[in-house]
């Protein structure tokens, strides 16, 4: 079951099982010498491709309803075309593992109706009245009581992560009659793990009652809507997905939450639990088969209504699917990049259109794609134009010049004398600071100083990373090839070998010498993968921690109050790449790391070091101006022919022989160009930016048309020209990854 072709099968269906088979429900088919599972995409009399003796009979109907719903179905398969991926691949993404299972392992499940994971049992206190006669307790035990009077019953575990005696006060509690103790079962979901008390809605704004009523209107009528929710940072976008949610659970019909990254964002799925109890599903990379499965068995039967999740939950079996909000829609991690290659944010898109349901694609930076689709009109455009909090107001933003600017004490070039001053006065006024550096590691390269040679990655083009943790290695960040770092030069045999750069972890070590008395830590992948990015992020929130150095992590709508400074250490890194989005993501990134200062009472202090001062994504991130930014970069994409104005895809190539795949590429491009009409342009075939990955050599041609029926064309005769066995194909429409 599914197989990875670009095409369905044809069976004949038995006299016996006529009755049963249904659009979307599982079937037992013989496939070759394997009975393989597969799904209904089509049942009812019509003349046959093949001859009808060679069409074999379907041997089983396994469910008595379809497992896929109407309205899933439809869309995979609009997405299957659309994409030009075969129908197999994209059913995979909707439909759990385990029911893909082998048939001999059919009805031998047993699986819990409860859509939760099993989980452990906690001690729980909670706080009980005060008597007429109160006792005499410490004023830290007092204080505490106080604190569970207004939380709730709170886990004793999570009043540990805040106080180190918080054990011996609840017993001191308990013992004088302010505190009961009992035992409760917290799910074993690291996102369900801890209780959450509900919450109390806080007082909209303006901007977001006009954004509410937008929405929820839309919702109470059932029309097809679509929004583009442009507000600042810390302007209160996730309370209006709320507000926006409970409408429509209301109504009676369920939604789909879609964030760049759960495990970076614990603090929206703890929003939402906090105002809707634990009726939702939290979808996330972290779930087993099995409780992967759960959740999806209690979506498709509408015991949870609301699916949470990164770019997958876009495939919730949700129930009468109302509402899909998209946040932070402008951000990369929502374009898929292996398998089938598709973007979760115009999906979402088509998927609420066609459910009839509202979409909501929120962003602080949005993507040229959805402004220029505000301005075609197929977007409602809703404005938060300020922070949601009186007192907290956009940061002062600086930018220092690092060809004039000089380093501070320590001599890192990174840390220079402004931003060396800027933390000076944050750690004297018991404040925080988040440093974003876009490379981890110690040292991006490690260079020779007699013949000029990098140390290059053996399987890819790129140079090796210095890690000097754990023993210190060269890393590649693509294959994850590793070596001791050598003594000598391997190419000339010198000793003279340079560390070239600065990684997070060079930082780290440097801070950690400027500032002895600081706490410093770091958050990138090498130090926190997936959930347990969360730790980092609580010791934060607890003020364990005084500067936080970090890559994209410390950029994805973090809530830290007493973050006052964001220094971004080399703004330049981003603009350097090989791709025409690469202002764009820099903007955003810019943007969105500014945005992590002054979002509590105290203002915040944004400095941006750079080479390029000049540039717009710099400058115009500095005045935190997102037009000005947008109609610059608008008029080039339309001079050079770039989304939004044209459609894109890359044909990409990659063979362990560099000759077949040059031959491979070659052979697809002259396919392309002889599909191609006068509105098609065929751009290559050339070496990716990246010509070696993996030990593989990697090749692309790319197609453009302002017509996607004309593109499509030329990319179907790419996937029906056949394939050498000796090279992978893969067809990306609308690229994000130029690589």
């Amino acid at each position: 079951m599914p197989v990875p072709l670009g095409r369905a099968f044809t069976y004949r269906v038995p006299e016996a099982l006529a009755q049963r088979v249904q659009r979307g429900a599982r079937v037992l088919c013989q496939f070759g010498a394997r009975r393989v599972l597969g799904i209904v995409l089509e049942s009812g009399e019509r003349e046959p491709e093949i001859a009808p003796e060679r069409i074999k009979p379907l041997a089983g109907v396994v469910d008595s309803e379809p497992v896929l719903p109407e309205e899933l179905l439809g869309f995979l398969q609009e997405l299957a075309r659309y994409y030009v991926a075969p129908i197999g691949e994209v059913m995979q993404l909707a439909v759990p593992a385990l029911e893909r299972s082998a048939a001999h392992t059919l009805g031998q499940m047993e699986l819990p109706k409860s859509a939760r994971v099993v989980g452990r049992l906690v001690q729980v206190a909670r706080a009980l009245p005060r008597g007429p006669e109160p006792p005499k307790l410490s004023e830290a035990a007092l204080q505490l009581w106080t604190e569970l009077l207004d939380a709730g019953p709170t886990p004793v575990s999570e009043l540990g992560k805040r106080r180190k005696n918080a054990r011996a006060l609840v017993g001191r509690l308990e013992r004088a009659g302010l505190v009961e103790l009992s035992r409760s079962q917290v799910s074993a979901d690291p996102f369900f793990a801890e209780a959450v008390s509900p919450d109390v809605p806080p007082e909209l704004t303006e901007p977001q009652e006009r954004a509410v009523r937008a929405i929820c209107s839309k919702l109470e009528t059932r029309e097809r809507s679509a929004f583009l929710l442009e507000g600042v940072t810390a302007s209160g976008k996730t309370e209006v997905y709320l507000r926006a949610v409970q409408r429509c659970l209301e109504l009676g019909r369920g939604a789909i939450v879609l964030v760049p990254e759960i495990a970076l964002t614990p603090q929206l799925v703890t929003r939402f639990r906090a105002r809707l109890g634990d009726r939702i599903a939290v979808l996330h990379s972290a779930l087993g088969e099995r409780d992967r499965h759960r959740m999806w068995k209690a979506l498709r039967g509408g015991e949870l209504k609301v699916a949470v999740g990164a770019r997958s939950a876009l495939f919730a079996p949700v129930h009468d699917l109302g509402l899909v909000c998209i946040d932070e829609e402008h951000d990369g991690s929502f374009k898929q990049e292996e398998g089938v290659r598709y973007q979760a944010r115009d999906m979402a898109l088509l998927r609420a259109h066609r459910a009839g349901a509202a979409a909501v694609l929120g962003s602080a930076t949005p993507s040229l794609e959805s402004i220029a689709l505000a301005r075609s009109g197929k977007l409602e455009l809703l404005s938060l134009p300020a922070r949601a909090r009186k007192t907290a107001i956009l940061p002062q933003v600086e930018i220092v010049d690092l060809r004039r600017v000089g380093p501070g004490p320590g001599g890192e070039r990174l840390l220079s004398l402004p931003l060396f001053r800027a933390l000076e006065r944050t750690l004297a006024a018991k404040e925080q600071a988040i440093l974003f550096l876009n490379r981890r590691g110690f040292a991006p390269s490690l260079l020779c100083e007699e013949c000029g040679a990098m140390c290059q990655c053996p399987n890819c083009s790129v140079a090796l990373t210095l890690h000097r943790a754990a023993g210190g290695r060269l890393r590649c960040h693509y294959c994850e090839y590793a070596v001791q770092i050598p003594d000598r030069c391997p190419a000339c045999n010198a000793p003279a070998l340079a560390e070239e750069g600065s990684g997070t972890e060079r930082i780290e070590e440097a801070l950690g010498q400027i500032f002895p008395e600081a706490r410093i830590a770091r958050l990138d992948r090498d130090v926190a993968q997936g959930t347990k990015s969360e730790r980092v992020l609580d010791r934060m929130r607890r003020r364990e921690i005084d500067v936080l150095v970090g890559t994209q992590m410390v950029t994805k709508g973090h809530d830290l109050p007493s973050v006052t400074l964001v220094g971004v250490l080399n703004a330049d890194a981003a603009l350097s790449m090989p791709d025409f989005r690469a202002a764009e993501r820099s903007f955003h990134l810019l943007v969105q790391v500014a945005g992590r200062a002054g979002r509590g009472d105290a203002p915040g202090l944004v400095l941006i070091q750079t080479r390029q001062p000049e540039h717009p994504a710099v400058s115009c991130a500095a005045r935190h101006d997102v037009a000005g930014f947008v109609e610059i970069e608008m008029r080039q994409r339309a001079e050079l022919g770039y989304p939004p104005f044209a459609r894109l895809a890359l044909v990409r190539v990659d063979a362990a022989d560099e000759a077949h795949a040059l031959a491979e590429v070659e052979r697809l491009a002259r396919l392309a160009r002889s599909a191609s009409s006068s509105e098609v342009e065929i751009l290559g075939p050339a070496p990716a930016p990246l010509a070696r990955l993996r030990n593989r050599f990697r090749f692309r041609f790319m197609v453009r048309s302002e017509n996607r029926a004309a593109l499509r064309t030329v990319l179907l005769a790419v996937a029906r020209g056949g394939q050498s066995r000796r090279a992978r194909v893969a067809i990306d429409v609308d690229p994000v990854n130029m690589l």
